[in-house]
């Protein structure tokens, strides 16, 4: 096993929920053709502090599955644990997932769908667009160019503005694009009950396909109140049929809670899987097929991740059939790159390469 540090900056710093940010940091990691691995393999473990380990914690969980002389592990993989060191475990798992479908002579999509018996991928994978805060005639324009580039599902990000203001920058939207674009609101967790409860409620006649993550991370029980039209608002008295007026996604909720609590609670409706937080792309495609089995669609994204991990999100995508848009047009925020990216966005889809593993030998000179 081989790591190589790494740092690219953002094109502009990036607000969060946790914080900005301004560069993304972590290591490509390699596995050779020894130990019984059939091919080169790398991946990316690039940790994102308030949503994974920190960068230090990743680079001891991966050194501590390499042997005295360079070598890996046998039960390497079994020795990171996925809650503890995300980042980590997704990085070796990515590096021996590529080695593997190099083996294979198949890709990595492929590859995973044939390990959780799912049909064949697809050849590309639908993304969204996402546009920042700011007034209605800005967040209206921002949506209409993307429109134009192709895309028809847009996630608009709110909560950083009054509920009035959200109102009027997403009636906007709507007004300049119409009916035929896909509209999520993302407000990452900036709402308390009873003011998610009334944006539902008020953004209902926009026909929203969700909002993101309405209520802080921890809040399960709210989300599942939400959900259910239980909500801390009033509604009509004719009112009786329940639930909420718009679906319901749960992103940062998944770093703090699993996946199974999140469904056992019937807190959303749409579940938004990194496999940078999950753990690999062999966890966050067996959280897709479970959420899927429980009636909850998976939406698979990245965490403004490097080339490496950014392609391996769109073979994730493109094993879930019929996957909703994804969360995986983020390249565009990177100031620089690891190496030219294989999967290009066109007309609202990502292409999924269609070479053995990743993206056949695109990445192996990165060591």
């Amino acid at each position: 096993m081989r790591l190589r540090p790494f740092s690219v900056g953002l094109t502009r710093p990036l607000g969060t929920a946790r914080g900005e940010i301004t560069e993304r940091e972590g290591f490509v990691v390699g596995v050779g053709t020894e130990d019984g691995v059939p091919a080169p393999g790398v991946g990316e473990a690039a940790p994102l502090p308030g949503w994974t380990e920190s960068p230090s914690a990743c680079e001891s969980a991966l050194r501590g599955v390499g042997t005295d002389d360079g070598g890996l592990r046998p039960d390497a993989l079994d020795r990171i644990d996925p809650g503890e060191t995300p980042a980590a475990r997704h990085g070796l798992a990515l590096a021996l997932a590529d080695a593997a479908a190099r083996g294979e002579g198949r890709s990595l999509a492929a590859h995973l769908s044939a390990a959780r018996d799912l049909p064949t991928p697809a050849a590309s994978v639908p993304v969204n667009a996402t546009v920042g805060d700011g007034d209605p005639e800005a967040t209206a324009a921002a949506v209409e160019r993307a429109v134009d580039d192709g895309f028809d599902c847009v996630k608009v990000k709110v909560g950083a503005r009054s509920l009035d203001a959200d109102v009027e920058r997403l009636r906007a939207v709507r007004e300049a694009v119409g009916d035929g674009v896909a509209l999520r609101a993302d407000a990452n967790g900036a709402w308390d009950r009873a003011t998610a409860g009334a944006a539902v409620d008020r953004l209902a006649p926009l026909d929203l396909a969700y909002v993101e993550q309405p209520l802080p991370a921890d809040d399960l029980d709210g989300s599942a109140a939400l959900r259910e039209g239980r909500g801390d608002r009033d509604r009509d008295a004719d009112d009786e049929d329940g639930g909420s007026a718009v679906p319901i996604a749960l992103d940062e909720s998944l770093a703090r809670r699993d996946l199974d609590t999140v469904l056992a609670a019937d807190a959303a409706d749409v579940v938004v899987l990194k496999p940078m937080a999950l753990g690999g792309p062999d966890r966050v495609l067996a959280a897709a097929k479970r959420a899927r089995a429980a009636g909850v669609e998976p939406v698979i994204t990245t965490t403004i991740d490097a080339v490496v991990a950014r392609t391996a999100a769109v073979h994730v995508a493109a094993a879930v059939p019929d996957v909703a848009p994804c969360g995986l047009a983020t390249a565009s925020l990177l100031a620089d790159d690891l190496a030219p990216d294989p999967c290009p966005v066109a007309d609202g889809e990502a292409s999924v390469p269609n070479g053995p593993g990743l993206a056949g030998d695109a990445f192996d000179g990165l060591f």
